[in-house]
């Protein structure tokens, strides 16, 4: 056997190296630890210059308040910061940067000169280091007030990690990117970054809701800001505010999410979660949906101590915080209404205005829907074998396959009853303003609804609208009357962890409220004795271990609802009018007014949507009118 090897210290080179391991990855991680000194500064313009995507040279500028001469050598060593001086400090960061690690693990893998001036200094100084032997040399220099910190030939020390570093143009994307997020997280600075020479962008200063939405465009897109919803909602302590984008307008991948706690960047398990249960009903299978929030806690309620990149967060209460976040955005996205959607309205002057039935208004309840018109076509259907639909009330015959009415569980069967013998009266046409949506014209292929609008042309894909229709009055009476429970002729048993089933047990009201019975068996099993009756063909022991594992993961779980919604949406597609069904103007008009009534009304229940605009400047691009 060999000799056991002595224990002994490190040196402050090789410690330092280390450390760099753990925050310098590329240029990009550079960017972000100079950068977020620059913030903590109080710097109001920073000027970035790039050579060779950030590997050969990265200069960072700033107009903050400069670091003291005496202070130059001790911000180049490891664990100094003028940050935190306390342990109660660092229960309560409000800094980016706190760690005091940046400067020493960048100087111990690069050569990095470093100029200040403070406001009341008659001079600037520099500080220079190299990675190999970490002696830090002070002399006079010429600077205005703020700093600039150089770092030249990043891992000119370490040639295995230079390996690992990509293509030029691959370093600076990742670099660019750590600029817009900071960009977005700060309005009032202004950012400016060259590459080789070149301008890439100018972002001035954003103090107004003008130029906030302009740097939101200038780092996302146009095309996302005009797709997005603002927000903004303060409750229990927590102030969200941003922008969120559209179901339709969605992303093969998670690359437009930008979400701040305090300022700060973060990458959140719990965060991504609450997100994405608030997008689940209307967002299309496999995409990914957008937002640039800002969310503004008590500093000492979020732990940001937890990587050393800082990308992560733990709340002290994140339930709350989860709750918060799923409501607002699930609140804001129902709110969507077709007005939302369309730009002022133009010339409505020579728009046909149909009236009472035709216009798809109805009795002195106000009953928005098609259940006053009656299909003409087929004057010999019989009430049996007619179904009335979830909100819309089309007469439609009952399609193949379709599920028979007694599954619908009693509470919902009057969602598909027959319609009655005569109809409400018809309100008078009021005078007003063109619907949203407008009036229909015509139906194309027994599939589409033309009609016409303020804006133009309106298409709807008339089985998608009713669908969601359908869909969204199944939920609120699932919501009003409750879940009835099914006991199980004979108990399932399930064995956990002693874990699992300790959360079993704390959540047993829960559980009961949503149709669930589970009894404690022992320290490391269950019964399950009930279930929700409309769940009676799931798997209930998965679904529970699902369940449990979401619940001791973030504190709250939606698979139950989940599952029911599923069902829920089949009954709703089974239920929604057909393709190839000819429907009358009346009928058409009352499924326009049902979706500009109707919750998420936009997407189907698959997410995809269910309307479009054509507007008269897109008509006249068609045609090359004004050519």
């Amino acid at each position: 056997m060999s000799e056991a090897r002595r224990i002994q210290l490190l040196s402050p080179r090789l410690a330092n190296q280390i450390a760099a391991g753990e925050v310098v990855e590329r240029p990009a991680s550079v960017a972000k630890e100079l950068l977020e000194n620059s913030l903590d500064a109080g710097a109001k313009r920073i000027d970035v210059e790039v050579e060779q995507g950030g590997i050969k040279l990265l200069r960072i500028r700033d107009d903050g308040s400069g670091i003291p001469a005496d202070d130059l050598p001790l911000a180049l060593a490891r664990h100094a910061t003028s940050k935190i001086r306390e342990l109660e400090d660092l229960e309560a960061v409000a800094s980016l940067g706190f760690r005091g690690e940046a400067l020493a693990s960048i100087s111990s893998v690069a050569r990095l000169t470093m100029t200040s001036r403070t406001a009341d200094a008659e001079q600037a100084w520099q500080v220079e280091t190299e990675g190999r032997d970490m002696a830090a040399r002070v002399q006079p220099a010429a600077h205005p007030v703020g700093t600039s910190v150089e770092v030249r030939d990043l891992f000119f020390n370490t040639p295995a990690r230079r390996k690992f570093l990509r293509a030029e143009k691959t370093e600076f994307d990742h670099l660019q990117d750590v600029i817009k997020k900071l960009a977005l997280a700060r309005f009032d600075v202004a950012f400016h970054l060259r590459h080789n020479g070149k301008t890439v962008f100018a972002l001035h200063e954003a103090n107004d809701d003008i130029g906030r939405a302009r740097r939101v465009a200038s780092v996302c897109g146009s095309a996302f800001l005009e797709q997005a919803l603002p927000i903004e909602v303060e409750r229990n302590g927590l102030h969200l505010w941003g922008w969120v984008g559209l179901p339709t307008f969605s992303r093969s991948q998670a690359d437009l999410q930008y979400f701040y706690v305090n300022g700060r960047m973060v990458r959140d398990k719990l965060v991504a979660h609450a997100v994405r249960q608030a997008y689940r009903d209307v967002l299309f299978n496999g995409r990914h949906p957008t937002f640039v929030l800002f969310l503004e806690i008590d500093p000492a309620v979020v732990d940001v101590n937890v990587h050393p990149t800082k990308h992560e967060v733990r709340f002290r209460d994140s339930r709350m915080v989860h709750d918060f976040l799923y409501g607002t955005l699930h609140r804001a996205l129902g709110d969507v209404r077709p007005e939302d959607q369309l730009a002022a309205p133009a010339a409505v002057g020579q728009i046909v205005r149909p009236s009472g039935l035709a216009a798809g208004e109805f009795g002195p309840q106000g009953e928005m829907g098609l259940s006053a018109a009656r299909v003409l076509e087929q004057p010999q259907a019989q009430p049996d074998s007619v179904w009335r639909s979830a909100g819309a009330g089309y007469q439609a015959p009952r399609p193949q396959g379709a599920m028979p009415q007694a599954e619908a569980q009693g509470a919902y069967r009057e969602y598909f009853a027959p319609l009655p013998e005569s109809a409400p009266a018809a309100l008078p046409q009021t005078q007003g303003d063109i619907p949203p949506l407008g009036y229909a014209l015509a139906q194309l292929k027994g599939v589409y609804i033309l009609a016409e609008n303020a804006q133009g042309m309106v298409l709807v894909d008339m089985h998608a609208a009713h669908e969601r229709i359908t869909y969204e009055r199944l939920k609120t009476a699932m919501a009003s009357e409750g879940l009835r429970g099914q006991p199980l002729l004979v108990p399932e048993s399930i064995a956990l962890s002693q874990r699992e089933a300790d959360c079993a047990e704390e959540h047993a009201q829960w559980f009961q409220r949503l149709g669930f019975e589970l009894q404690r068996l022992g320290e490391e099993s269950l019964a399950i004795r009930q279930i929700p009756a409309l769940l009676k063909q799931a798997e209930a022991t998965q679904l529970v271990r699902d369940v449990l594992a979401d619940l001791l993961e973030y504190g709250t779980s939606d698979r139950i609802q989940a599952h029911l919604n599923e069902l829920l949406a089949t009954m709703a597609c089974h239920g929604a009018v057909r393709a190839n069904r000819r429907l009358t103007l009346p009928e058409m008009n009352g499924l326009l007014r049902d979706m500009e009534n109707t919750e998420r009304s936009g997407q189907c229940n698959h997410g995809r949507p269910t309307w479009t605009q054509l507007g008269m400047d897109d008509l006249d691009k068609l045609f090359l009118r004004g050519r």
